[in-house]
């Protein structure tokens, strides 16, 4: 389950909602410092995320799930937003160089077909950074938010995952360790709550969030929807045996 992009919009555009894009942008940010050149996919509701890349990346495009609705991005000159099933991406193989996955993995119905599919149009080397709420953190009990929506991982759930999915994890991070509370004094003090958790490695914080490579050993498995049997087909009139023709 996943809100939809109107929930979403409405979620980035208050005060707690900027307080977690800034967070985990800063995050984001410190892992990709310099993405000149190359081409960024954002898969689920990473807009907000995507803002900072946009002048120094060849190309950046924000594709979101059909099940959550599409919303125009960038908000002026040309759109760089699709509506897309996340386990099948409108891309060639080895399109794009970095992917940032939030908002998708949590609600996803198969998540390793997403992580999959992601791998597909990867680059040899290329970098996916994943978000999810942590079971842990308090943001995944809260349904004020967008991350109290759909499936919470702990890490090693998250690390099983990426590596069924051929992803080779190179870094681990967490965010939003302040409360989701829409009162000024919690929004005021997150940056002193996330200073405070990272330092002593509190274990309740919001969200993980995970840097990873393509692994390229083995040939990744078929998508489930692809190892699936097709049904025998038979034509709708078939000549009977002895029928004969009229003239």
């Amino acid at each position: 389950m996943s809100p939809d992009v109107n929930e979403f919009l409405t979620f980035y555009a208050s005060p707690l909602g900027e307080v977690a894009r800034r967070l985990i942008g800063r995050v984001i940010r410190a892992r990709w410092d310099n993405c000149v050149g190359q081409s960024i996919m954002g898969l689920g509701y990473a807009a907000p995320y995507l803002d900072r890349f946009r002048d120094e990346a060849l190309r950046t495009l924000a594709f979101m799930p059909a099940e959550q609705g599409v919303v125009n991005w960038p908000a002026s000159g040309r759109s760089s937003s699709a509506l897309v099933e996340p386990d099948m991406l409108p891309l060639p193989d080895g399109a794009i160089d970095r992917a940032l996955v939030i908002h998708a993995l949590e609600a996803a119905e198969h998540p390793n077909a997403l992580l999959e599919e992601i791998w597909r149009v990867l680059t040899p080397g290329g970098r996916a950074i994943v978000v999810t709420p942590s079971r842990a953190g308090f943001w995944a009990r809260a349904d004020g938010t967008p991350f109290g929506f759909g499936q919470p991982y702990s890490r090693g759930q998250l690390r099983t995952l990426m590596r069924e999915s051929l992803f080779s994890p190179i870094h681990w991070a967490e965010a939003l360790y302040a409360p989701p509370f829409k009162r000024r004094f919690f929004i005021r003090s997150a940056p002193a709550f996330e200073r405070a958790g990272a330092a002593i490695g509190m274990p309740f914080a919001g969200v993980y969030i995970v840097e990873a490579t393509k692994q390229l050993y083995r040939p990744i498995a078929l998508r489930r929807s692809l190892r699936r049997a097709l049904p025998t087909l038979s034509p709708a009139l078939a000549p009977a045996p002895g029928a004969h023709r009229v003239n």
